[in-house]
């Protein structure tokens, strides 16, 4: 529907700057399911003022707490969770995915004291695993009776955690993992090469369970998992886009993330569509949605948010970005070790330095509720971001995102990559700024002074003349000098931090 100053004049009485019409031509819009018409998305500055989110990556995997993709590596002879699947429940032919359904018990589960804690630790919205490769709804689905609310828990998972983020005034998000499950759970369809029940199928087999595992021909896929849409039959898709569609109309989802890149074409577009009218109806016209793809032709022209999974960025980029990572393994583990406090403000300064936002799983085990170890991650990333978020949120890149040797290292943009950076120190420095100021996220703390080479005089960035030095979180005055060489600032006696420390300045 098109519009000109003249229509707009028209239904409002009234003179119609250029600025207003643009917002009221913007509000009229309405996504029709092409590239084209996607085009036209701009990414709502709420997200790229969020910064920071906390993830749920649970199911009833996580149950077995016998870490990622149980339910496909429990039907392949050699791996790990196949041995440990046949010692606990038994063999996958006699035993499957199919019956660990309500072993997931979600018991000491409450969501709304988590999200207190993930509020408290400064996330600014919340994701929750909708469904995965496994093909079970975490909600009260209504083209599928493999679903949270008829087994495991009888909890509507999803819309427990959408009202906890929203009470808590978190943006929502959903995550779907479902339309690679045709090829996914192709192996339950297979049966062991060696040993006794050598060519016994498993119970994937069942024609009474397709609606889970998928129909006879996926078998073919069960040799080797080729992570596309080739091959993939056009009831599976229709079937999709019908389970989409019931959760973006019940939720209503600020955010919908996919765990690869847009699927089926005309399938994934009206879903994107769906999901940017859908909110435009509920913010009076304007889209706040955000749709995640792992493709970066998919958001190459703004249509979305490129997302990279366990992956950082090799520059500052152009469009907000987001990475998504885990403090573990997606799917609980026991005796998993985790990354550090420090480990993730160290990805999280990174990243928004350069553009971006953190996406961070916490993985729940089978009560739903968070270990001892997990707690003291969640404790330090608080800690910090009490007293350093203001060089965080709503901010914006500088000239340069970075210095020091983490900066000396070619790191290719992608997804897996963020251990191949070395660990960050007090010489390794990442920039934010809002305005005139600007912040000098310091990573790690010095013993005697904070030296900052891109905010000298002579320096390439031309930061021009220093106003003001402070150091986040310490309530006295800090001795700075700018020298041609660098900004050089003498350290309190007090330790503020273990983790690092913020330098706020101002620029004239």
């Amino acid at each position: 529907m098109k519009f000109n100053r003249r229509d707009v004049l028209k239904s409002i009485g009234g003179v119609c700057s250029a600025a207003a019409f643009a917002r009221f031509a913007k509000a009229q819009k309405t996504f029709v399911a092409t590239r084209e018409s996607l085009q036209s998305y701009q990414v709502p500055d709420w997200f790229r003022d969020a910064k920071f989110g906390i993830w749920s990556h649970w199911g009833p995997q996580s149950a077995i707490e016998a870490g990622d993709w149980y339910a496909r590596n429990m039907y392949i002879q050699g791996q790990p969770q196949y041995d440990y699947h046949v010692q606990t429940y038994g063999h996958p032919s006699k035993v499957g995915y199919k019956d660990l359904m309500n072993v997931w018990k979600a018991d000491k589960w409450d969501p709304e004291h988590l999200m207190g804690l993930y509020k408290k630790a400064g996330a600014k919205y919340f994701f929750s695993m909708g469904v995965h490769h496994d093909n079970f709804d975490l909600w009260d689905s209504k083209y599928t009776r493999w679903n949270s609310v008829k087994m495991g828990p009888k909890k509507d998972v999803v819309g427990l955690w959408a009202a906890a983020a929203r009470k808590n005034g978190l943006r929502f998000g959903v995550s779907e993992h479902l339309w690679i499950s045709y090829k996914w759970f192709a192996v339950s369809h297979a049966s062991d090469k060696t040993g006794s029940l050598a060519g016994v199928p498993y119970d994937g087999i069942n024609a009474e369970f397709a609606d889970l595992y998928h129909d006879a021909d996926c078998a073919k896929y069960a040799a080797k998992l080729d992570w596309n849409d080739d091959g993939i039959p056009e009831s599976w898709r229709k079937h999709y886009l019908d389970r989409m569609t019931d959760l973006i109309d019940k939720y209503q989802p600020d955010l919908l993330y996919t765990d690869g890149h847009l699927p089926f074409e005309e399938y994934g577009l009206k879903m994107v569509a769906h999901l940017y009218n859908v909110s435009a109806q509920k913010h009076g016209g304007v889209t706040e949605a955000v749709y995640n793809s792992k493709e970066a032709s998919d958001c190459a022209t703004a249509t979305c948010v490129l997302d990279h999974e366990r992956g950082v960025s090799d520059a500052i980029s152009t469009n907000p970005w987001q990475t998504d990572t885990c403090i573990g393994q997606w799917h609980y583990k026991r005796g998993q070790r985790y990354k550090s406090a420090k480990k993730v403000v160290d990805l999280l300064t990174d990243i928004v330095s350069k553009n971006g936002n953190l996406l961070l799983n916490f993985p729940l085990p089978s009560s739903g509720e968070l270990d001892f170890e997990e707690m003291e991650t969640l404790n330090g990333i608080t800690k910090w971001m009490e007293v350093n978020s203001e060089g965080i949120y709503s901010s914006r890149p500088w000239k340069i995102y970075g210095e020091g040797p983490s900066t000396e290292v070619a790191i290719k943009a992608g997804n897996f990559n963020e251990d191949k950076r070395h660990d960050f120190t007090a010489e390794d420095i990442r920039f934010t700024t809002k305005g005139n100021t600007l912040y000098a996220f310091v990573q790690g703390c010095p013993k005697d002074e904070a030296v900052v080479k891109a905010l000298g005089l002579a320096s390439p960035q031309q930061p021009g003349k220093i106003q003001k030095v402070e150091v986040l979180g310490y309530n006295g005055n800090v001795t700075w000098k700018q020298e041609d060489a660098a900004l050089k600032v003498q350290m309190p006696a007090e330790k503020l931090s273990d983790i690092g420390l913020t330098l706020k300045v101002q620029l004239s």
